[in-house]
Formats: C-alpha cells, structure tokens, sequence
C-alpha cells in the first residue's frame, strides 16, 4: 500500500503541472453526470407521482371492475354486491375547474371503510374525530400541500367551481399526489353533477367472475402499480432518457480525450515509477484510485447541477404531461438519497468507461515502449481497426433491429446502434477523405497541411466524435421539432374550423343548447357531438357521433381512405379510426373491425384512417345514428358552432351567463388552438434545451481537445518556422485545419441528422404514440446550425492560436532543438 500511496501522489501532480486537462477532465464528468442525473430527476419525480396516486386507494395487488361499453355503474352496483358478500369498494373520478380559471384538479371520491387492505387512504379518515369531519356535512377535501400552494388555496377554505357548485373545505394532507382531491364518494357525486354514479368497483384480485346483470362489465387486473397513465407516459420518460444518455455519452468523450492526452503525456513518469519498482497492479491501481477520486469530485458537482437543471426544466414537462395526457405530477422535487447515491456512481461508472481503453494501452505496453510516441502510435493504430469493427457490428445491429423490430425498444437500439456506428467510424472516414484531397503538383506545405491534418485526428477524433453526434442530434430533433409543429399547426387549422365549442354539463343543458342555438341570429349552423368512452382489444377508446355536414367532409384530414369514405360513414355502414388505433389493430381502410356495444359486437368497416396528433388514446367517428342505435342514450358531448368571427367573443359571453357555463365549457378556436400550442411548446422546451446544451457540451470537447493538443503543437511546427514560415502563417495553417476537420464532421453529420429525424418520425414516434409524421427537411434550419458549428470551432480554436501568436521565437528555437 506505501508503493500504491507514493504512486499516486507522483501521478496526481501531473494536474497541478497541467490545470487545463484537470479542468477538461472535471467538466466532462460534471457536464455528463448534471444532464443525466436531471434527466433521471425529472421522470423519478413524475413516477413517484403516478405510484402515489394509485397507493391512495390500491395498495395490495387489486382488480377493477368497469362498464365494457365505458359508461358509468349506477351506485346500486355497490350495495347489491357488498350484500352478496363481495369486498367492493366504489370509486368516482372526474374533473373539475375552478371558477377562476387557475387550475383544474383531478377529483377522486371514495367510501373510506370499504377500500382494500393496504391502500394508503384505508381507514385514514376513520382516525379518532377524523371519520365524522370526512364524511358528514359539508365534508372535507383532502390535497396535497403543493397543489393547495401552486392554485393559491387557503387551508379550511371553500373554492367555487366552474360548474357552480363549491369545494368543500380544504386541508392539506401528507402523501397526497398533487392535482388530486380526495373526497368522500357522495360530496365527489354533487361535485361532478353525477348524482346515483360510480366510475367503477375495486376489488381483490383474486375475483374472477363479471357482474351479474344488467351490469354488463369486464374484469381489468391491476398490479397496484398502473395509474393507467403509465402506458401513456412511458414513452414520453424514454424519450427524455434517451436524450439523457446522448449527453453522457458527449460529456464521456471529453473524459476519454483528457485521460488519454493525460496517460500519454505522462509516459516519462510512467517509464520512471516502472523503473523504480512499481509492478503493473500497483500502477493500474493507483491510477484507478486516481480516476475514483476525480470521478467523486466532477460526480458531486454534477449532481447537484442536475438537481438544478432538473428545478428549472420540471415546470414544463409537468406542463406537459398535464396537458397531453391529463397526468399530474409534483412541482418540486422530493428526490430520496438512492437518487444522489446513483448519481455519484454514474460518475465513477462513466469515469472507469471513459478511462478504461488508456489503462488497457498503458498494461499492454512493453516497460521500455512506454516513452515511445512510435509504440504509442502503433497502438492506437491498431485500436482504430478495432474500432472500425465494432462499428460495423454496430450498424449490423441498427440494421436488423430495424428491419425485424417491433418495439419501442428495438427502436431505441437501432437509434443506438447507428450513432455508436457513425461515431466510432468517423476517424476512418475522415481519415479516407483526407487522403482523397489531392496534394500531388501543389506546394510542399499544402501536402504538409493535409498530413499534419491526418496526424492530429488520433488527438481530435473524440472531439470531433462528440461534435458529429451533437449536430446529427439538432438536426434530427431540430428537423422533427420544426416539422411537428409545421404539422401540427396546419392540422389544428383543417380541425378546429368552427369557431365556438360548447360542452354542455349535462343532458338537460344539452337539449336547452339544441333549443336555443337556432334561434340565435348570429349563428349560422351547429353540430352536435355525441360521444362516450369504451375499450377495444383493452385499449382506451373515445367515440364522437357526428351528422353529415361540410364541417367534416371539407376540413377533416384524411390519411387514408377507401373510395367515397364520408357517404360511406354516414350511411351507417362504416367507421373512422385514428391513426394511433389502426396502427394497434392493425387495419387498413377498408378492413373490417370489431367493437363492443351495450348489446352484440357491431362489426362495420373501416371508410378511413385520420391523423389525431397528441391524443394518447384511440378515437373513432361514428355516424350519430348508428352511435344511438349501438349505445342508446350516448350524452351529447359537445356543440361546434359556426358564427362569424367578430360574433364569437360575444356569443360566447351570452352562453356562459345564459347557461352558468365556466369559461372551460365554452372556447373558442383562437383560445383552442393557442392553448394546444402552447403545450406543444412545452412538451418540446426540454428536448430543445437538451439538444442545446448537448451542442454546447460537443464545443466544451473540441476546445479542451484543441487547448490541450496546443500544448505540444510547437515541436511540429518549429521546423516550419525555421524554414522561413511565419507564425502569421503558421496560425492560418492551424486555423484552417481546425475549420477543414469540422467542416468535413459538418459534412457527414447532416446526412446522420436527416437519418435521425426518420427515425425519430417513422420509428420512434410510431412505437411511442402510434402516429407518424412525415420527414421535412428545413434547409434554413441546417444553415443556421452550420454557422453555430463553424462559430464554436472558432471560438474553441481562438485561445490555442493565441497562445502561438504569443510565444516568443525562443520558445519556438527551444522546441526544434529539442525535436532535433
């Protein structure tokens, strides 16, 4: 162990000789570990949220009993079946918005006695004076303290609602999952206007049988884990990651130039301490120790940077998820101290990984080759073939799991596959367009240009490895981003072509509205909307009954179609499907389907296949009639009506003071459509802020690789100077061989971007969501990225330079001297 300590302190002061590589070291492993660690914040708070709201009533492995056709039970389902003897307990979910407009929350009513054994809310209300306040008049509504503080709620306060009625009084409760309201089952009722209903029945697992009639219902096994937002959401989470593990892996290649230029300057070191006695497990030891020890200190800082950046990008995605998929998550994070631990072990992992190639080389090396550059060249040479390799092992993977894949998974791994692919070869492939360059018939120093370019990529090539993946990363989430919203704004355009929407709160409202429309001036036309939910395959569906009207047949985008498609919906004969739903069952237009009534199964085909772009659930358009005559007494869902647009503003202000409706229940397509914009904007913001620090992270890597190979650039440029070139010269030559390798990444990297974003629209964005975008490709997008990555190789190439412009021709004599 003394040989090991006295190793160690010989190898840590070469970074007080060399502060520049401790800080390229340092800032690789801090840039790595903050990205991720804030990426793993970010969905370990979002998942600590889903499993507390389901803990609040699931607790031990449970089952749910619900209407196959999605309608509600009527409460007399719970007490017929507790009298026979089964251990139900009802449950009454919806969503209410406050009356001023500030939030909405996620009511859940429950009867507290009967819950299953284990949940979280079992038997809590029925604590010593806890059970009367909770249920008996006016009741109490429990939330957790961050959503009372984020709504600007009082404790023991009553909030008005939107739809007329009042909270009951508010407290603030432990273990709550935000955006929630527990309250008792019969306040849940007067809440949501749904007197005599229950959403549906919990029970033991174990249960195996349906209800009795005229319960028509199907058993759906729970785990006790699934919100039933989980399938919605996961993809959203993996996306994030996978950015999280992209910037990792670009942090990693700064960590990997360091160690390497690091070993390599310290082979006269290394030839001393193996001179001195010290055996092969003592060094490799103490240089693990080493790299432990700076892991530790760049982990620490990139944990609690990524705690910072996790804070800052958190209110967006939260944002997000709310308004894509309806899932509530904290606004702050409570992050346990697994979370901090993991984050620390990321970094040495990371650190033994980045390292792991420069202690291979230095135990492979002969005692009296370490000093050697020529046996040090030699073994990266014959790295490289390997590396060639595994990029072509690499690529075989992409290949086939693209062409036999069928999962989210397997698109990730050939997403993998094919960046691990292009990177790995981008030395090869730099290296071969090098020589492509001619040089015979031209000036010695312009072959010299090109082979000093050649001999600096063993030095580079990580840099420049880190740079390809970080532009083909912009490119393709720039170019799916842009097209996305390109897409998505048309489509908003084609689908909300009506200029008020109106969703009554009931059934007697919705006859009023169907009274009082026509005869309201400004009113051109309206349609009504029946709609209701059901499963098909175990899949949430959302029915909409419409009418023929040109609404529909003028502005309703169709992906695929079968000849006449609209007369064919209308007549009865067949349905419309999203994309999202085709794709999971797989059909085609013109195929035929499948899907539950209240009666028998009703079978009709399919006229076409529409875009439904952020909607996690499937949807289907019926013919009103044929919605009726399936699911008799479908609620009418809501009203488009067309007015001109100077009317709409006031229209809508008669409707909210005619009918009491709240501000959610009457919008109009210029609010619509700004609020989906405005989500779309969010669920983007974290993408984008990743991709953009990934770029700056690839800058961080050229600038460190270009410092530290500056260094020991003036033995090779020496002779030069004593040939008569001046350091004007020299610096231009040096410039433009910087500029010449990140154009040539440049180059290669868009093609890889414009791969990526296929990927990402015609695989990834399938498995995800079950809809595809189509490629765009923004020529003005590419250019401007191009001048960010020529910016930052100027800027990562200018303190290099500087520093040749200011040596003095000493230094420049001592250093052909010493290379003589």
């Amino acid at each position: 162990m003394s040989i090991v300590r006295w190793t160690l302190r010989a190898l840590l002061s070469h970074w007080r000789r060399h502060p520049v590589q401790f800080f390229s070291l340092f800032t690789g492993l801090w840039l790595a570990t903050a990205l991720l660690t804030g990426v793993q914040a970010i969905n370990g708070q979002a998942r600590e949220s889903y499993a507390r709201a389901n803990d609040l009533i699931g607790g031990t492995p449970h089952a749910n009993l619900q209407p196959v056709d999605g309608q509600p039970l009527p409460q007399e389902a719970f007490t017929q079946l507790r009298r026979q003897g089964w251990p139900v307990s009802p449950v009454l979910e919806g969503t209410v918005q406050l009356a001023d407009g500030s939030g909405r929350l996620r009511v859940m009513g429950i009867e507290p006695l009967s819950l299953p054994p284990g949940s979280r809310m079992a038997g809590a209300p029925a604590q010593p004076g806890g059970l009367i306040d909770f249920i008996g008049p006016p009741g109490q509504g429990w939330i957790a303290g961050e959503t009372m503080q984020a709504l600007d709620l009082t404790e023991g306060a009553t909030q008005p609602l939107a739809n007329g009625e009042a909270l009951p009084p508010l407290h603030a409760r432990g273990g709550m999952a935000p955006g929630v309201l527990m309250v008792d089952i019969g306040v849940a009722q007067r809440l949501l206007q749904t007197p005599g209903e229950i959403s549906r029945l919990v029970v033991p697992a174990a249960v195996q049988s349906t209800l009795p009639p005229p319960w028509d219902t199907r058993l759906r096994r729970d785990d006790g884990a699934d919100t039933g937002l989980d399938g919605l959401t996961d993809s959203f989470h993996l996306n994030l990651t996978a950015l999280g593990l992209l910037a990792f892996a670009v942090g990693l290649f700064i960590v990997h130039a360091a160690i390497g230029l690091a070993l390599e300057q310290r082979r006269p070191l290394l030839r001393t301490l193996r001179a001195s006695g010290v055996g092969v497990r003592e060094l490799l030891l103490a240089l693990v120790i080493e790299l432990g020890v700076l892991a530790l200190l760049g982990g620490t800082a990139g944990v609690a940077s990524g705690y910072l950046l996790a804070s800052l990008l958190l209110p967006d995605v939260a944002a997000s998820l709310r308004g894509l998929y309806g899932a509530e998550i904290g606004g702050q994070l409570t992050l346990s101290p697994a979370w901090w631990l993991s984050g620390l072990g990321l970094a040495l992992v990371g650190a033994l990984l980045a390292g792991a190639s420069s202690l291979w080389r230095a135990a492979r090396l002969p005692l009296l080759a370490v000093a050697g550059g020529e046996a040090w060249m030699q073994a990266h040479r014959l790295w490289l073939r390997r590396q060639g390799i595994v990029a072509a092992i690499a690529a075989v993977v992409a290949l086939v799991a693209w062409q036999w894949g069928d999962s989210l998974v397997s698109g990730f791994v050939m997403l993998g596959g094919m960046l691990l692919a292009a990177a790995l070869g981008l030395p090869l492939l730099l290296s071969g367009m090098l020589r492509l360059i001619p040089t015979t018939g031209r000036s010695p120093l312009a072959g010299w240009f090109i082979a000093d370019a050649r001999q600096q990529l063993p030095a580079l090539s990580l840099a420049l490895m880190a740079l390809l993946l970080a532009l083909a990363a912009n490119v393709g989430a720039g170019s799916m981003t842009e097209g996305f919203r390109h897409t998505f704004t048309a489509w908003l355009d084609q689908r909300l072509a009506a200029e008020l929407y109106i969703r009554p709160n009931d059934d007697a409202q919705a006859r009023a509205l169907q009274e009082w429309l026509p005869r309201q001036t400004e009113v051109e036309h309206h349609v009504v909307v029946r709609g209701l939910d059901i499963e098909v395959d175990g899949y949430p569906v959302e029915l909409s009954g419409i009418t023929d009207d040109s609404l529909y047949r003028e502005h309703w985008p169709l992906l695929e179609s079968v000849d006449e498609p609209w007369d064919a919906l209308f007549d009865g004969s067949a349905v419309m499907l999203s994309e999202q739903l085709a794709r999971r069952l797989d059909v085609r237009a013109g195929d035929a389907i499948t899907l539950p009534t209240s009666g028998s199964n009703w079978q009709p085909r399919v006229a076409a296949i529409y875009a439904d772009y952020g909607n996690p659930r499937g949807h289907v358009l019926v013919a009103n009639q044929e919605l009726l005559r399936h699911w008799p007494g479908a609620p009418v869902d809501s009203f488009a009506v067309r007015v001109a647009p100077d009317d709409a503003e006031a229209l809508a202000s008669r409707l909210q003071e005619e009918f009491d409706l709240g501000s959610d229940r009457v919008v109009d397509q210029a609010r619509l459509k700004g609020w989906a914009r405005q989500v779309f904007e969010r669920t983007f913001s974290a993408t984008a802020a990743l991709n953009s620090l990934t770029l700056g992270v690839a800058g961080v890597a050229l600038f460190i690789a270009l410092l530290t190979q500056g260094q020991g650039r003036l033995g090779q440029l020496a002779p030069l100077w004593a040939t008569g070139v001046s350091r004007a010269r020299l610096m231009q030559l040096n410039a433009a061989q910087a500029w010449l390798l990140s154009a040539l990444t440049l180059l290669l990297a868009l093609p890889l971007g414009i791969l990526l974003a296929w990927a990402l629209v015609a695989v990834i964005n399938v498995q995800a969501f079950g809809w595809r975008l189509p490629l765009q490709v923004f020529p003005g997008q590419l250019l401007q990225l191009a001048g960010w990555a020529m910016a930052a190789t100027a800027l990562a190439s200018a303190w290099p330079l500087w520093k040749l412009w200011r040596s003095r021709p000493v230094d420049l004599l001592r250093a052909f001297s010493d290379e003589r």
